[in-house]
């Protein structure tokens, strides 16, 4: 048996099926882990949902930004744009209602076989243990119908921009959820830029990629993450993973086994 953890999909169907093949991916025994951002702006976005339901059980998966848009437009919270239309197939379906059940259930941190695993990463003020105590915060919410209503509608924003114990309600959850899905830059003290999405040579000032503060609380820790396409799988520092290397982009779809950190990629501009 293997596992295998696999970065943004983004709803590139076909290219996830030729890196199955390429592992030789057996559902009977494999185990899937994907890190966020299964769905929006690839080719088969309803596809790739519905295979991941299917195989359900061999997956674990946590929620990205593009995943919680989804849930989002599904909750009234957002509308449509025409540019969205792998989306709106999704909430037209007729299995709509499990699959979005199914999604909204994910968890935003996974931490076993000795890998944390989180859409955009862990800030450094944050151990492992910290992000899966907000992690199931935000879970919680998500599984009261009342308010993960209140969550979608109020989860867009870039405030706050630095963490508080002392935030409260839907701006603590979405503060959470922006460290977990959208942060790539920071500052040591977790204050983040949400606005800058280039590679790590565009840190400025005090603002770094928020794995490369050496003095973070994870820098013992084995953490697997996805969204940030321009790093290309490169995050150059000791027990972090990048897995998102642009698929959707034209880019590859990568998987890294876990017991042997090896790596493989499907050509996704083919």
């Amino acid at each position: 048996m293997a596992t295998y953890a696999i970065g943004d999909i983004q709803g590139c169907f076909e290219p996830l099926q030729r890196l199955l093949e390429k592992i030789h991916f057996r559902p009977d025994r494999d185990k899937l882990w994907l890190a966020g951002d299964m769905v929006h702006r690839g080719h088969d976005s309803l596809g790739t949902l519905r295979f991941l339901y299917e195989h359900r059980h061999q997956v674990t998966a946590v929620l990205g930004n593009h995943d919680l848009h989804l849930l989002a437009l599904a909750h009234g919270a957002k509308r449509l744009t025409d540019r969205e239309q792998d989306l709106a197939r999704i909430l037209r379906a007729r299995d709509a209602d499990k699959l979005l059940t199914w999604l909204q259930d994910l968890p935003l941190v996974v931490h076993k076989k000795g890998f944390t695993m989180v859409h955009a990463g862990i800030p450094p003020i944050w151990s492992v243990s910290k992000a899966l105590e907000l992690s199931r915060e935000v879970h919680r919410a998500l599984s009261d119908e009342a308010l993960a209503k209140a969550f979608f509608y109020g989860m867009y924003g870039n405030e706050p921009h630095c963490w508080s114990e002392h935030l409260l309600g839907i701006e603590r959850l979405r503060s959470i959820t922006n460290y977990f899905t959208r942060m790539r830059f920071c500052r040591a003290d977790g204050t983040l830029d949400l606005v800058t999405k280039r590679g790590p040579q565009a840190e400025h000032g005090e603002y770094k990629p928020w794995f490369s503060f050496p003095e973070r609380k994870t820098g013992n820790d084995k953490i697997i993450f996805g969204h940030w396409a321009a790093l290309e799988g490169r995050a150059d520092t000791k027990n972090v993973y990048a897995l998102d290397t642009g698929c959707v982009w034209g880019g590859y779809l990568t998987a890294m086994r876990l017991s042997d950190e090896a790596f493989f990629c499907a050509d996704c501009s083919l």
